[in-house]
């Protein structure tokens, strides 16, 4: 049977090449450029080099970029609120667990298999003591602790029977603000009309598995979504048909709403008839919703992730960053590379390259897959292509030491983080100081980080905090006696180890799900953070 299987495989791939050549003598549209045995088959491809990194694999001024770990055929990113990463292998029917940087050597300590012999498993997402992941025709669920990094009990499918397999078999799965799952669903073609009204559609439930519902259709191939953080807006990446030719349809962001119509397969980009399906569908055309942004067509826009603090100049809370993994169809290519959307007052949204450089000379080093936000404040990014993860922070905090910065011509494949939990030194809103004082500078690694403030400011702060942290009834949450009847507390201790008054400020601006995030100022995530690193230290 093996044997057979790899003929078949032989003979798709000389088919696949065959076809690369008659591409010269077909119209446009017919164009197949892409790296065949990594899309095929999801062989690794060549990465970049050690000093590509910082000069050619660029980021932004201000920012530094690492490896962080390798992990071959990696697809999708889960941060965990402790500082390790969970990433899916589609492919080997499994979940991997990313281990934090322990022992400081800047990289990830290693990775494990958390999950195996799932069907084909990308999407994964955290909630309520539950590692969700999404399989091609269910999404099940089992028991994860965070802080030590492992699942236990059974893998049990709380969504069975949906329409698997097809051209696009990933599915995501995201925690929606309002408490329900929504999970993603593409298309099993290219261009038609499905039997399944889940296909090309967004689909939620409840996180217990029912009922669920179609919350959006026409959403060809949706494997992105994410809620920006100002609105509550629902956001989500979308793939363009193909075969139309190197400029045309865009792919797309979404504003996705209920009962949202998004033109697939009968109208692309700005409600643009579609020549196959489009005929005497004017009214539905009409009635479409167009896309919020095009990308390019054919860089096929895939995980997408918004800002909940300021990363660096020009890349504030609210901004969105898309991995674009890259065209095939198309007779040059274009995307590989991450982009970041900027949301203008009046509702433009301007496209800026954010890790760019994997594409050199139309050959390929890299196509990114998913970039997630970790627990550090740090951009993560997957690539399937190279097989690695790549980690992207502020330049000049405490966890970046080692690492190329986009502004010094130097590139270095190690990446520092920080210790368990431990912010990257990223500064965002926190640096605003009460009354215009100066920004505390960050401690050394075990040092006291309220060491630069003041006696008298440091006792008004935390004065303050304790304030603070018993009208928002943190306790209910951290301290096993105050706590609410059978709720299991998590205490808070060792915050000096992990995070400077910055850091920890930055953490309260977004925390991790699911710790809510309070209506603080800056001013009073400040001293929140001083009452907790004084009397939680």
């Amino acid at each position: 049977m093996a044997r057979w299987l790899l003929r078949i495989l032989a003979a798709a791939a000389v088919v696949a090449v065959a076809g690369l050549g008659a591409c010269a003598f077909l119209p446009e549209r017919c164009a197949v450029n892409v790296p065949l045995r990594n899309a095929l088959f999801g062989t690794p491809g060549r990465p970049p080099d050690p000093g590509d990194l910082g000069t050619t694999v660029r980021v932004p001024d201000g920012l530094s970029l690492g490896v962080w770990a390798e992990l071959p055929r990696i697809r999708a990113l889960r941060p965990t609120p402790a500082g390790d990463l969970l990433a899916s292998v589609p492919r080997e029917g499994r979940i991997a667990l990313l281990a934090r940087d322990r022992d400081g050597d800047g990289r990830s300590d290693g990775s494990q298999t958390l999950l195996e012999g799932l069907n084909r498993p990308h999407g994964m997402e955290l909630h309520d003591g539950w590692l969700y992941v999404a399989e091609t025709d269910a999404v099940g669920r089992v028991r994860f602790d965070a802080e030590r990094g492992e699942a236990s009990g059974a893998f049990e499918r709380v969504v069975t029977g949906l329409p698997g397999g097809g051209n696009h078999w990933t599915r995501t799965v995201r925690v929606g603000p309002d408490g329900w799952m929504y999970v993603s669903v593409g298309s099993s073609c290219n261009v038609c009309v499905e039997d399944d009204p889940r296909r090309a559609a967004l689909l939620r439930f409840r996180p217990e598995g029912s009922p669920v519902e179609i919350y959006a259709t026409g959403l060809r191939n949706a494997v992105g979504f994410d809620w920006q953080p100002e609105t509550g807006a629902l956001y989500a990446t979308d793939n363009g048909r193909d075969l139309l030719g190197d400029d045309f349809p865009p792919c797309e962001l979404n504003r996705v709403v209920k009962g949202g119509f998004y033109g697939w397969p009968i109208a692309n980009g700005n409600r643009e008839p579609d020549p196959d399906y489009g005929a005497g569908r004017a009214p539905e055309i009409a009635a479409s919703i167009p896309p919020a942004h095009g990308f390019r067509a054919h860089n096929a826009p895939l995980g997408i992730a918004f800002l909940h603090a300021d990363l660096a100049p020009g890349l504030p809370r609210g901004t969105a960053l898309v991995a674009l993994h890259g065209s095939w169809n198309r007779t040059r290519k274009d995307g590989y590379e991450v982009v970041s959307l900027h949301f203008g007052a009046d509702g433009a949204i301007e496209e800026r390259r954010f890790l760019s450089g994997f594409l050199q000379d139309d050959e390929v080093r890299g196509r990114p897959v998913d970039v997630a936000v970790g627990a550090d404040g740090a951009v993560y990014v997957s690539d399937d292509y190279a097989g690695l993860v790549y980690r992207v922070a502020r330049a000049g905090g405490r966890a970046d030491r080692g690492v190329a910065r986009a502004d010094s011509g130097a590139a270095d494949r190690a990446l520092a983080r920080p210790r368990s939990g431990a912010t990257s030194g990223a500064r965002g809103p926190a640096d605003a100081q009460p009354g215009g004082a100066s920004p505390a500078p960050a401690p050394a690694p075990g040092g006291d980080p309220l060491a630069a403030l003041a006696p008298a400011e440091r006792d008004a702060a935390q004065a303050r905090g304790a304030g603070l942290y018993e009208a928002h009834a943190c306790f209910r949450c951290h301290e096993a006696e105050r706590a609410e009847p059978g709720a299991l507390a998590r205490p808070l201790s060792g915050l000096r180890a992990r995070y400077d008054l910055r850091g920890l400020a930055d953490f309260l601006l977004a925390p991790t799900p699911p710790m809510p995030a309070f209506p603080l100022d800056d001013a009073a995530r400040r001293d929140l953070a001083v009452y907790l690193l004084a009397t939680r230290g």
